[in-house]
């Protein structure tokens, strides 16, 4: 059976109707050219459950609630992957991460996984004549294959697919080196006092939690043994870079100032800033003026940090006069984790409080509750408050900005990124013609049923405990009357079952 995928350009549209109401997002009542700036917030481990306007049990987000209230919250949006590396690979490049090698979680010192060249949703709005800018954590690796040279001009940066401006966190808060990177350099290193990083052997002298228990003020609970920085031990080995060092408790100070600057900078001209947050990713250590504020511990704590720096983004473009013409997106690589490594009393602590709502598994899983995930857009007088249930995918924002600034793509840009602009912006609440997600294998998702790949049957991750969705069997699942995924009704839909399969077979080998 041979199906119809989406085109990525205009050609999507045929007839007038679709010109002209292109013509007309692009225009406004003057008859000139609109260029929305863009700021798209990449949240880190956020769950369907963890906001309020998601959750009521969980009061913690204020400020993501009010842009809720005033733009589009989705029910039924997704990532492309359960884990941080290949939800963002698929985000930024428009493709499959499972399609490519090598984009599994990155080490710390990890080659890039974009190569320079590459066509990113920043190379695309740079067409378009905007200021391009990345702030917060990267996880997709920098430098040639073996690994950047962290003393020196990193190559395949940020800068390198798309990006005028970098400020990053190379990989995750847990893994080293543990310094700030801002267009191609270690901020603040000493070159007197060089960076040795290391995967697989100890370097140099410097502690680790494995060794030195008695110096942290984090302990593990799993991994996360090796070097100390900050009283807490990290995944991976380094040395040398003092002065370069970050302080967990100042980290979304630092990055939404960044990300601030960024706007502030390039108010008169059109923008686009890529502004993802470490909140809540491990380790969980908020400034003292959110330490012990929510009740829930520094996980709790650390979804109120989360918050402010999106009131900070929201409160920036509100005084420079921006409201009108910027898209705010507020959204998550995966979905939550709850004990990720720290021994930080996000079990004990979590009460009644359910990260995931009403979905099963989590981060790491292929269940809903491992790609299912929180998605608000606001952009004043263009996009009317609502919900939508649209089934909606984070790999379609590529062609959906494309489309937006009157772009059209080539057939190797975005292979796997279809134009969804009118269900982005509200106009319409159309599902995708499937959805596609990955946790190590794939499942798809059509008209409401969901197939996962049969598996090795380890069903949890013990370390974390979430439930991974590993079966030996084919497992489909009826969403819109199990959206929790409890009911396996493969054996009594053979058709709907071998439908699905076909699908999934065609489109992995497209």
């Amino acid at each position: 059976m041979k199906y119809n995928f989406y085109k990525k350009n205009l050609c999507y549209f045929s007839g007038l109707a679709g010109i002209m109401s292109f013509t007309a997002l692009q225009t406004g009542c003057t008859g000139e050219e609109v260029k929305p700036n863009i700021i798209l917030i990449y949240a880190d481990d956020i769950g369907y459950g963890d906001l309020s306007c998601y959750n009521e049990t969980a009061p913690l987000t204020a400020n993501v609630d009010r842009l809720a209230s005033q733009g589009l919250r989705f029910t039924n949006a997704h990532c492309t992957s359960a884990t941080s590396t290949p939800s963002r690979y698929s985000l930024l490049t428009g493709e499959y991460a499972w399609r490519r090698r090598g984009t599994g979680v990155a080490r710390g010192n990890a080659g890039a996984i974009i190569q320079s060249g590459r066509t990113t949703i920043a190379t695309i709005m740079q067409r378009a004549g905007y200021k391009t800018g990345v702030v917060g954590k990267w996880h997709l690796g920098l430098g040639p294959e073996d690994g950047p040279d962290w003393n020196g001009e990193i190559a395949n940066s940020p800068n390198d697919i798309g990006f005028d401006y970098s400020y990053i966190i190379p990989a995750t808060g847990d893994r080293v080196p543990c310094v700030y990177v801002e267009n191609r350099h270690v901020v603040g290193l000493d070159p007197e006092d060089p960076i040795t990083v290391s995967y697989n052997e100890k370097v140099g002298n410097w502690p680790t939690g494995r060794e030195n228990p008695e110096l942290l003020k984090m302990h593990p609970s799993h991994g996360h043994d090796m070097t100390i920085v900050n009283g807490i031990s990290r995944i991976g080995y380094m040395t040398g870079g003092s002065n370069a060092l970050w302080v967990d408790e100042n980290m979304a100070d630092t990055i939404t100032l960044k990300a601030v600057q960024f706007i502030t900078r390039n108010k008169n001209n059109p923008f686009f800033l890529y502004f993802a947050t470490h909140d809540i990713h491990v380790p969980r250590v908020p400034h003292p003026r959110f330490a012990g504020k929510s009740g829930m511990g520094p996980r709790g704590d650390a979804i109120l940090e989360f918050d402010w720096s999106v009131g900070e983004i929201i409160k920036t473009v509100e005084d420079l006069g921006l409201t009108r013409n910027t898209i705010i997106i507020v959204t998550s690589d995966n979905g939550p984790v709850v004990d990720d490594g720290y021994r930080d009393e996000a079990v004990e602590k979590l009460g009644d409080h359910k990260p995931t709502g009403p979905l099963r598994g989590g981060k790491y899983s292929l269940f809903e509750g491992g790609t299912r995930i929180p998605f608000i857009i606001k952009w004043e007088g263009k996009i009317k408050p609502q919900i939508s249930d649209a089934l909606f995918s984070q790999i379609d924002i590529l062609s959906s900005f494309a489309r937006l600034t009157g772009q059209e793509l080539s057939e190797n840009e975005g292979p796997d990124s279809h134009d969804n602009l009118d269900v982005l912006i509200g106009k319409s609440h159309e599902d995708r013609e499937w959805l596609i997600e990955h946790a190590g294998r794939l499942t798809i998702t059509k008209d409401d049923w969901k197939y996962i790949e049969p598996g090795p049957g380890a069903r949890i991750n013990k370390n974390v405990n979430i439930e991974l969705g590993n079966d030996t069997l084919p497992q489909l699942y009826d969403l819109k009357t199990d959206t929790g995924e409890r009911n396996n009704l493969a054996d009594e839909n053979p058709d709907i079952l071998l439908d699905l399969t076909d699908i999934l077979k065609e489109i992995k080998d497209n």
